[in-house]
């Protein structure tokens, strides 16, 4: 990797996904049938900074959460 690339921070990510899932009034069962996911386990995942929500579930989160992709995305350098 080259030195100074940004890279996404999950755990900063995941702290944003929670801050705006609070802000937007949003539980996290609520979440799970927004995605229509058998189980909120994923949802978990992208709050605790295990994983990272596919390309098209960001879209849908900043659009549930009426925010940027880029305000939900965490960059560190």
């Amino acid at each position: 990797m080259l030195q100074g690339m940004p890279a996404v921070d999950l755990r900063a990510t995941g702290q944003n996904i929670i801050r705006f899932r609070k802000q937007a009034g949003f539980s996290v069962r609520e979440l799970q049938t927004v995605f229509g996911f058998g189980t909120p386990q994923a949802i978990y995942k992208w709050q605790r900074g295990e994983t990272l929500p596919t390309v098209d579930n960001l879209v849908v989160l900043a659009q549930v959460f009426r925010v940027s992709i880029d305000e939900l995305i965490a960059v560190k350098n």
